[in-house]
């Protein structure tokens, strides 16, 4: 039996929770929440003791699930891994640099598993994708949102842009070449929008718009590669793909098109799309890789070059700022 603790009891802490009883093997042994209020909610929903003493909670739990505002990620996590303990933590992984590095050796001079929550690499729609042929050299993202003051304590970059950002380095096998980047503080005193270019070294090119300051939602990426486009709904939970029809293809719908190099048939098909909860699958799968010794499918390596991007991203927006 696993025996996990949730620092954290907020909107998504809730989530966690819920989700973590369904899953087989763990035992739930309580959780930190420093306002009563919220503590007295949850004790009484969930029938789950309440530690005052983070330390106390960490003792008695084999993993802990750090879903607490960034601030407070890395003295958690370091706390936990110093002890021995396996560590689920929400993106971004810390608040700063520096104690992503931290956190980062730390994580890799323990035998721990360090999991970072990039709930979208479970995405069902995301998960259907064939990933052995995704070869992008242009990528267009928009993640768009309604504004709500819940994690607003961080940027539009490491709050919703930074789920794009660890996607595309998932599937672009390059290093980064070039930055560029533009954002609008509009309801806080960071950015709320934001639209960013990153240049990598093979040649692709990624387009990033996010803002929290939408009328409407949009979760979309489109993926240009040679011979294929392929785009992923995230809120919808559909995939398309477009592509030269390959030898052996036989599903989807085929068409002609005549292009200089003569007549090419296309094939248009939309990937089976699962059913599934992408926080219960994200969570089962670091309870995978603890029970069977393997790299978390978002790890602490993952986690660290998400948040470098991000941080690098905001440079850009505050030189520019800067310079105006």
């Amino acid at each position: 039996m696993l025996r996990v603790g949730i620092f954290g009891t907020g909107h998504l802490g809730k989530f966690h929770l819920n989700n973590w009883k369904e899953i087989d093997g763990v035992e739930l042994v309580g959780f930190y929440d420093p306002s009563d209020e919220a503590a007295a909610a949850i004790a009484g929903q969930y029938g789950l003791e309440r530690f005052t003493d983070p330390e106390a909670l960490i003792d008695a739990c084999d993993a802990i699930d750090v879903v607490s505002p960034t601030p407070h990620h890395f003295a958690t996590c370091a706390a936990a891994v110093r002890k021995g303990r396996h560590v689920f933590v929400e993106k971004p992984m810390a608040n700063t640099m520096d104690e992503g590095e931290q956190l980062v050796k730390l994580v890799q001079e323990s035998k721990v598993k360090l999991q970072v929550g990039h709930v979208e690499r479970f995405n069902p729609a995301w998960v259907a994708l064939p990933k052995d042929r995704l070869q992008p050299m242009f990528i267009e993202v928009h993640r768009l949102a309604q504004f709500n003051p819940r994690g607003t304590e961080v940027s539009v970059i490491l709050d919703l842009m930074i789920h794009d950002i660890d996607l595309v380095l998932s599937i672009v096998k390059s290093d980064v070449k070039v930055l560029s980047a533009s954002g609008v503080a509009v309801l806080t005193d960071t950015p709320d929008i934001a639209n960013v270019r990153i240049e990598f070294d093979n040649g692709c090119v990624a387009n990033l718009t996010s803002s929290r300051i939408s009328l409407k939602k949009m979760r979309k990426m489109r993926l240009f590669q040679k011979d294929a486009y392929i785009s992923v709904d995230f809120l919808d939970k559909k995939a398309e793909v477009i592509r030269m029809q390959q030898e052996g293809d036989t599903e989807g719908f085929t068409f002609p098109i005549e292009t200089p190099a003569g007549t090419r048939n296309i094939t248009m098909l939309q990937p089976p799309v699962a059913e599934g909860n992408a926080i219960r699958a994200e969570l089962q799968a670091f309870v995978d890789a603890i029970r069977n010794d393997s790299r978390p499918v978002v790890n602490e390596i993952d986690g660290f070059r998400a948040m470098e991007v991000a941080h690098g991203i905001l440079q850009k927006i505050h030189a520019h700022h800067t310079a105006s």
